[in-house]
């Protein structure tokens, strides 16, 4: 019986069954589109399986998989089954997809029984360039085909405290902000705390591993990241390189004009971010460096080519997330964000950071 899976759980597959048919790899361009012009050549895909990692090496015509030959299936296999799987994300308006004819016995052949393997570093697959003694490639994967996880998943360790200031809020009127609902309800209620006279004033990172991890990037960050996030509410911006622009022209931190336009400070300390959130940083988890484990990204695109973002290229991989990524809205309830809450006898309003790829 055909059984069924998200979008996002096939495209992994996708990718991991169209890189053994190819044999290689194209990095991507800034803005996203495929580099004809630079390829890299794949001898072996390491992947988390129900049994442990499972090696998948690519010798001529054939994929040899484990490390004693278990099994031997030809490419042209993986091409016409990534076809197949292609097909069926493309062809479904739904998020979940029923697994195209043939494919499930395929999978059974193979013994594969998770469509999106991970590994506790986060890494979706491992790659090995051009031979065996390169070093392994840990990589994450993302689909415009899919509903995409976040960079940065917000929850309650990401948000930024803003104190209310300006006036005395009494409980009647804390509680009418807080009872606002609309299309965009925490902007609504921003809104509404102005109009009374209140002032939001950046106070503080909401964790203090979260905190910490911030001012890894910049002890002046999380102030730049709390002015992002209030134009994201107030002004229906949520493109990061369109959120900089904004930045620059309020410049929060009072930096010089020089710093600004010359050396891209805004710019820069953003695509750092970005880096971090993508190779290792996570609100809750003390932050160092960048995670060894993770040294690229695969982009499926909406063409179903598959683009590849290596954190080495330290430009281009930071100018694709620079203007491919967007600030997102979490969900206010889950998240604990976007209320007027008293703390220590001090009212604060929390705005969350939640960053994702954009979809096209």
């Amino acid at each position: 019986m055909a059984f069924e899976a998200t979008k996002r759980e096939w495209s992994d597959l996708y990718v991991f069954f169209r890189l053994l048919a190819n044999g290689l790899v194209n990095t991507g361009t800034v803005s996203g589109e495929i580099n004809k012009s630079v390829q890299h050549t794949l001898c072996a895909i390491e992947r988390e399986e129900h049994d442990g990692s499972r090696l998948y090496r690519i010798l001529g015509d054939n994929i040899h998989i484990g490390k004693e030959d278990t099994q031997i299936i030809p490419r042209e296999k993986f091409a016409v089954f990534a076809d197949l799987i292609l097909g069926g994300i493309k062809g479904s308006s739904e998020d979940t997809v029923v697994s195209p004819d043939g494919v499930e016995e395929f999978l059974d052949e193979l013994k594969i029984y998770e469509l999106d393997a991970k590994t506790q570093e986060r890494t979706n697959l491992t790659l090995f360039f051009w031979n065996m003694d390169a070093p392994a490639t840990g990589v994450v994967i993302r689909s415009r085909l899919s509903r995409m996880h976040p960079l940065l998943d917000g929850g309650r360790a990401a948000n930024i405290k803003f104190e209310l200031t300006g006036m005395k809020f009494s409980n009647p009127m804390i509680s009418k902000v807080n009872a606002v609902e609309g299309q965009n309800t925490v902007a609504e209620r921003m809104m509404l705390i102005e109009s009374l006279g209140g002032i939001l004033k950046y106070s503080d990172v909401a964790d203090k591993v979260f905190r910490s991890n911030l001012c890894m990037i910049d002890l002046h960050f999380p102030r730049l990241l709390a002015e992002v996030l209030r134009i994201m509410q107030l002004d229906g911006i949520t493109r990061t390189q369109d959120l900089i622009e904004a930045v620059k022209a309020m410049n929060p931190l009072k930096i010089k004009d020089e710093l600004i336009e010359k050396h891209h400070f805004y710019e820069y300390k953003m695509k750092q971010f970005l880096n971090a959130a993508v190779t290792g940083m996570r609100p809750a988890k003390i932050y160092t460096a960048p995670s060894a484990a993770i040294q690229g990204l695969l982009l499926v695109n909406g063409k179903g080519e598959i683009l590849y973002y290596p954190v080495a290229d330290n430009q281009l991989f930071n100018d694709f997330l620079f203007y491919n990524t967007r600030f997102e809205q979490g969900d206010v309830q889950k998240d604990h964000y976007g209320t007027i809450e008293k703390e220590n006898g001090i009212l604060y309003f929390r705005l969350n950071a939640k960053v994702g790829l954009v979809k096209r």
